[in-house]
């Protein structure tokens, strides 16, 4: 506004009270008719009041009310479209859980003691072994096969023991891919 004023709390008190004791029920009975949350309504008011206080001509009253009405409007959707993604989010998040709670009830409803057998676990894990480099299929197979330590596999390859870490880790993670409905048993099963 070009003709705003910016004002001192302390130097005009009044006019503040005046605006404040005038409007502050509509103003709390206009937000709260759209968000219904009696703390966020207090702040909403609070802060368009003192803005509007801060910013309008106070000798020109008839600008007051439409200024107010305004700043509300925008507090109130600024608010509402907050509060919008954050329920999406929400909603988002209580989506994929429900997902993953479907999905891990599918995958042990599949596991049944006589739907699966030790071998057909095996010849998966093998398949997938086999598709991985020689160097990371070895080290894991030195690993869970022959128990050695990572310092022991290091030593008999002759690299360090973060390389056999992550090579272990790689085939951990392939496992993992083709094996994810099984991955629970072939853990209980072989002790990966």
């Amino acid at each position: 506004m070009s003709s705003a004023v910016h004002h001192d709390i302390q130097a005009h008190p009044l006019t503040f009270n005046t605006i404040y004791k005038q409007y502050y029920k509509r103003a709390i009975a206009f937000v709260k008719s759209y968000i219904h949350d009696d703390l966020a309504t207090e702040d909403i008011v609070s802060e368009a009041m003192i803005s509007v206080w801060k910013n309008i001509d106070l000798n020109r009253k008839e600008g007051i009310t439409a200024y107010l009405l305004c700043v509300l409007k925008s507090r109130t959707l600024d608010y509402l479209r907050c509060r919008k993604r954050e329920l999406q989010m929400k909603e988002d998040v209580e989506v994929w859980m429900n997902r993953e709670v479907e999905y891990q009830t599918e995958a042990l409803e599949s596991c049944t003691t006589d739907g699966i057998f030790k071998q057909e676990i095996l010849d998966i894990a093998k398949n997938t072994l086999e598709t991985l480099p020689e160097k990371t299929r070895l080290v894991f197979e030195m690993s869970r096969n022959e128990a050695l330590t990572h310092r022991e596999i290091a030593d008999k390859l002759g690299v360090s023991e973060k390389a056999v870490q992550y090579h272990i880790t790689r085939a951990l993670k392939a496992l993992h891919k083709t094996l994810r409905n099984y991955l629970p048993i072939f853990l209980f099963l072989f002790g990966a």
